[in-house]
């Protein structure tokens, strides 16, 4: 298991390296996307928060896609700083808005997204993550509800008052000029389809070109969000996305936070289940108390999840990927993203050291239900 740190747009410069260096880490996973472009809903050099409803913000232009140049450039700068690009996470909603809407132009955005496969593996990448949702991370509230009165992410109940207005997707705005209304409601079946057409296109070229698309769970995994179908919102769901296109190619970005929010399932369980068949490109790793509609995130030594626990069980399912923290609670001092993410990473280099060490003498720490000895 390799230590990591994902890093927003804003945050691609050699501070933020060299932070992610003196903390441990040997890898990063970056977000090109802009998820704060004229939006106020996400504060400024932090992480993406959101709101409940509205929009993070508007999407890029939708006929400047990642250049090879460009995602060279991203990755020297990284390697030159002493680590490693690990992903790429998440499309701008600008380049595949009609593919999640099965909308008019489909066909010129499929293209598009080939284009951006085929340039991650010209460059180098090896992973892109993303998130096949409509709604897309929505009905959250901040609050000072953590421990110590740390400012930190939840849910009070469900998102469903108000509908996704025209123009907007997952989150962002991607047609300024839309036409008043709302998005009309679609089926889960229909939602299915959508996501098989894509994956029979793309997971070719992903094949072709060495790289990975790892899914993202629904976040939060509630059944519908805004009047819209979410499609991972158990973790048996998982299975059958990987089911819909067998490949190598087609791999899971799985949230170890948003599994636990789910209401079916055991979370240990679904992280053997997942790490035996070696489908995980990469883990998120956030603790949680709660599930939804009503949960609120926590410090990772704290919340409903045995954290040591789920590091045992990748270890011993020789889980080779890299495991980044995706958010925490905010710090109360000057630089409470830089805190949040010191603490946890902190965390998890020491439980990691101590599981790699006790199962590599052959020494347990402690019986678990599951048979792993950890």
């Amino acid at each position: 298991m390799k230590l990591g740190l994902g890093l927003y747009r804003h945050m691609l410069s050699r501070d933020y390296y060299d932070f992610a260096l003196q903390a441990g880490c040997t890898h990063v996973v970056v977000h090109l996307v802009d998820y704060f472009n004229q939006g106020v809903s996400n504060p400024r050099n932090n992480q993406p928060t959101g709101a409940k409803y509205e929009a993070w913000g508007f999407a890029g232009d939708p006929d400047r896609l990642w250049t090879v140049k460009e995602l060279k450039t991203v990755r020297g700068e990284i390697e030159d700083s002493g680590l490693t690009l690990a992903a790429i996470e998440n499309l701008d909603p600008a380049h595949w808005h009609d593919i999640l809407l099965d909308g008019p132009q489909r066909p010129q955005q499929i293209e598009k997204v080939k284009t951006i496969i085929r340039r991650l593996g010209e460059a180098g990448i090896p992973v892109l993550g993303y998130n096949f949702s409509l709604a897309g991370v929505c009905g959250r509230v901040t609050a000072p509800l953590g421990r110590g009165h740390a400012i930190t992410l939840g849910m009070d109940g469900p998102a469903e008052d108000i509908p996704i207005p025209n123009g907007m997707i997952w989150n962002m705005v991607y047609d300024r000029s839309a036409p008043s209304g709302n998005l009309p409601s679609t089926s889960h079946e229909e939602l299915w389809r959508r996501l098989q057409r894509f994956l029979e296109e793309v997971i070719p070229v992903a094949e072709q070109s060495g790289v990975l698309l790892a899914a993202h769970p629904d976040d939060p995994p509630m059944p519908t969000m805004r009047q819209q179908p979410r499609l991972v919102y158990q973790p048996q769901m998982y299975q059958t996305l990987i089911d819909l296109a067998p490949s190598r190619s087609n791999a899971l970005e799985l949230c170890v936070g948003t599994l636990a929010e789910m209401t079916e399932g055991n979370i240990y369980d679904a992280v053997d289940q997942y790490s035996k068949q070696g489908k995980i490109a990469y883990v998120h790793l956030r603790n949680v108390t709660g599930k939804v509609p009503h949960y609120r995130e926590t410090f990772i030594d704290e919340g409903d999840v045995d954290m040591i626990r789920i590091l045992a069980i990748l270890h011993r399912n020789r889980f080779d990927g890299v495991l980044i923290p995706d958010h925490t609670p905010q710090m109360t001092c000057t630089a409470p993203w830089h805190a949040g993410m010191a603490h946890t990473l902190g965390y998890m280099l020491a439980a990691k050291a101590v599981i790699e060490s006790s199962q590599g003498s052959g020494a347990t720490l402690a019986p678990a239900t599951d048979g792993v000895r950890y």
